[in-house]
């Protein structure tokens, strides 16, 4: 009798550890469809790239790569603030949790900020969207991603909703937030670096 209690507890927690997924599954389908989209947007700029190779170093020389390293570090920072969101939402420390969310938004504001004064440096120095090739990927993907860290936004202000109040708070949803956040983020670096630093 004790060993069939025993043997069917282990399958019970592996199941239950098999199972857990950070955030809802149709977060990570819609991550996994974003991803797949965003990688057809990085294989066109980099076939339109290979064509005309000499152009996009020309504009590419244009864009002031410490501006793109800050941003960088700034979602890095958030990425890194929404981390420990989960991480003490999952130890029920909901005031951390709420501060580091708090922290994540201010991250993000910071880099719309940057981006939006970078755009109008550019254009008042006469590159636009109709400049060339590059700069047409450049403000499209800068823009694409501008748009989904606006959404970030709202599923980050759905967390906040979520930790206010300890008896609503659903930890899926928590880290559903999150999942989108990282994904958003992880985006950026590929940009940043197909943008900013590949010669």
């Amino acid at each position: 009798m004790t060993q069939f209690t025993g043997s069917s507890s282990r399958p019970h927690e592996a199941e239950k550890s098999a199972k857990f997924v950070p955030g809802q599954p149709d977060m990570w389908a819609f991550v996994l469809f974003e991803a797949l989209v965003f990688t057809s947007y990085f294989v066109v700029y980099m076939i339109f790239r290979t064509q005309n190779p000499e152009l996009y170093l020309r504009s590419q020389a244009q864009l002031d790569l410490r501006i793109g390293v800050f941003e960088t570090l700034v979602l890095l920072m958030s990425s890194w603030s929404m981390a420990r969101c989960v991480q003490a939402s999952r130890s029920r420390a909901l005031r951390s949790a709420l501060a580091n969310t708090m922290a994540t938004m201010a991250f993000g504001f910071a880099f719309l900020v940057s981006k939006v004064s970078e755009w109008v440096r550019y254009i008042h120095r006469g590159f636009g969207f109709s400049t060339d090739e590059f700069f047409q990927h450049y403000f499209f993907l800068t823009g694409i991603h501008f748009l989904h860290l606006l959404i970030g936004f709202i599923a980050l202000g759905v967390v906040v909703y979520q930790l206010r109040s300890p008896a609503r708070r659903s930890q899926e949803l928590v880290e559903t937030g999150a999942t989108y956040w990282h994904t958003v983020d992880f985006l950026w670096i590929v940009i940043f670096a197909l943008l900013y630093v590949v010669r």
